[in-house]
């Protein structure tokens, strides 16, 4: 994934801004080594922007690293090694940790979303409950875990929700205004109960979302569908689903699952910027 060099400077400006004053007690021209120590297990992800950050600093420093993107890294692993100015390294620490800490814990907790349901036909999507500023990173880290985006924004896809019902008058109503509008995008609309999805069914829906429906409701749904439908229309099950529950709903035949918590309930890896030999 490209990584945009003015985003760059913009997380960096929100921790630099006029200037580094603890960095001054440095040699302008100190060289130093450093390396990035895991504290848990983890999947790696956001190298290219953690590279980045230094770069912008330092475009002569370098990286050595011992884990790939998207692999997996035990409690304790050195992540990478890099070299570059001492004082670029202090400046860039915090920045470039936090970028990558926070897309690792992204991506592993897509990883372990993807396990919990591997064998089944679901699979895991994203949703837009994502950290303000830092949705096309955290959609990419999803991806490195092994799960898949939904929509990006409001502008590549049309999900009809509860409100959007209650404005257009019903199920039906919102699906024929939405079909008007010949946007190309498939029609997906939330319900909320299994009379909801024959209404959704009967009105063409192409994708519906159950929202909160329990186990034995959700197989009532996959079963309703297949008897209704001649052809394909993708089941998306929401609400209340966790890594306690997911292969549960995932084996009562749904074809897509979307969890907001892959990046609304983030938490972020324990990682650690050690510096080492340094030299004028």
């Amino acid at each position: 994934m490209k990584v945009s060099r003015d985003e760059v400077r913009r997380f960096l400006a929100e921790d630099v801004g006029t200037g580094d004053i603890t960095v001054g007690i440095i040699p302008e021209f100190l060289i130093a080594e450093a390396e990035v120590i895991c504290r848990e297990p983890m999947v790696l992800c956001g190298r290219a922007w953690f590279e980045a950050v230094f770069l912008e600093l330092d475009p002569h420093c370098r990286f050595v690293w011992q884990v790939e993107e998207g692999e997996e890294a035990p409690a304790g692993a050195c992540l990478c090694r890099l070299q570059g100015s001492a004082r670029s390294l202090l400046t860039g620490e915090r920045t470039a940790l936090n970028l990558l800490q926070t897309l690792s814990g992204t991506a592993t907790l897509a990883r372990r979303f993807a396990q919990a349901v591997a064998g089944t036909q679901a699979v895991i999507l994203d949703t837009r409950k994502t950290l303000p500023g830092l949705r096309r990173l955290q959609k990419y880290a999803v991806r490195v875990g092994g799960c898949q985006n939904h929509r990006f924004g409001l502008f590549d896809g049309i999900l009809i929700k509860e409100n959007h019902i209650l404005a257009a008058g019903s199920i039906r109503a919102a699906i024929a205004k939405a079909k008007a509008l010949n946007t190309g995008f498939s029609i997906e609309v939330e319900v909320e109960s299994l009379q909801e999805l024959e209404e959704a069914l009967a009105a063409g829906a192409d994708i519906v979302l159950l929202d909160n429906f329990s186990l034995e409701e959700l197989r009532q749904a996959v079963a309703l569908t297949r008897q209704m439908m001649q052809h394909k229309v993708f089941l998306e099950a929401s609400g209340n689903i966790d890594l306690d529950n997911v292969r549960q709903v995932a084996e009562t035949g749904v074809d897509r699952i979307s969890i907001g918590a892959l990046t609304k309930h983030l938490k972020a890896v324990d990682l650690s910027l050690r510096l080492g030999r340094v030299k004028g």
